[in-house]
């Protein structure tokens, strides 16, 4: 598996698991074989309602728990210093886990300075290994960087072939934030699986196009966490480093790029409304 390096010299895997939309019943047997499949990223938050089905599948897996990356995310509601350190517990505890390798903040709604001031302080106690935010557009993560004392190792938000985030990435590079992608198969979106641009690279290389999307976002530095209950397609979807896309194929995919959201913009007014009315339990 390749990694990649945060800005915390953390070390990450560039290609995870993620459990977003798979039923809690499902969620054990979906991660326990990825695990078997050889991912060691696993990428699932609170508002999945999943996590403790997550943590029944590490501890079963026989795996160290030294060689898996854990991703969880703490959601709007439990916005304020108190909130999020008891948000951060419950999340821990679900997972049955000592500690946490990445927690995101899930929406750049609420007060995310206190949140990001309650995770600071449980990086710097050892609690969580590296800390990052989710959905956050340039301008909120430049003025949280701003305004704060750690600068988030990663940025996790929509990328994949149709929304390719080019400006995004390069503001990450510049302040040292990794790009993650939600998403990266746009969840079917624009018949992404037979897409005629892409069938043809797919055929090129002997591969499916899922794969060619994610050796793309590889060759672009990018971390993914692709999402598939199927067992074949788990294991197909892991199986990205055996070719290389051509430089005439990676200018063919980023043809597809149209700027914007296939699901929906977490800075348009009605969708933060409708976000930050959402509770957990």
């Amino acid at each position: 598996m390749r990694t990649v390096t945060l800005n915390n010299d953390v070390v990450m895997p560039i290609l995870g698991y993620g459990v977003y939309q798979i039923p809690a019943a499902e969620t054990e047997m979906a991660v326990s074989q990825a695990l078997r499949a050889g991912y060691r990223l696993i990428d699932t938050a609170s508002a999945y309602q999943n996590e403790e089905a997550v943590g029944r599948a590490i501890a079963n897996s026989g795996i160290p728990r030294e060689e898996l990356f854990v991703t969880t995310k703490l959601w709007i509601q439990d916005t304020g210093e108190d909130n999020t350190i008891r948000a951060f517990e419950a999340s821990l505890n679900r997972l049955a886990l000592d500690y946490l390798d990445l927690y995101l903040i899930h929406a750049p709604h609420g007060d995310v300075y206190s949140e990001w001031r309650a995770m600071e302080r449980l990086y710097k106690e050892g609690r969580i290994r590296a800390i990052g935010v989710s959905n956050f557009h340039p301008d909120r993560l430049v003025d949280l960087i701003t305004n704060n004392e750690i600068v988030p190792a990663v940025n996790q938000i929509e990328t994949h072939p149709f929304y390719q985030r080019i400006e995004d990435q390069s503001v990450m590079r510049e302040h040292g934030v990794q790009l993650e992608s939600w998403g990266p198969f746009a969840e079917g979106k624009q018949d992404i699986f037979r897409h005629p641009w892409l069938a043809p690279i797919a055929e090129a290389h002997g591969t499916s196009i899922a794969q060619v999307v994610l050796r793309w976002l590889i060759q672009r530095g990018i971390v993914a966490i692709p999402k598939s209950a199927t067992p074949g397609r788990i294991r197909q979807n892991v199986d990205v480093f055996g070719f290389q896309l051509a430089v005439d194929e990676m200018a063919a995919i980023a043809g597809l790029d149209q700027g914007t959201s296939q699901f929906f913009d977490h800075r348009d007014p009605a969708m933060v409304a409708q976000i930050g009315a959402l509770r957990i339990d």
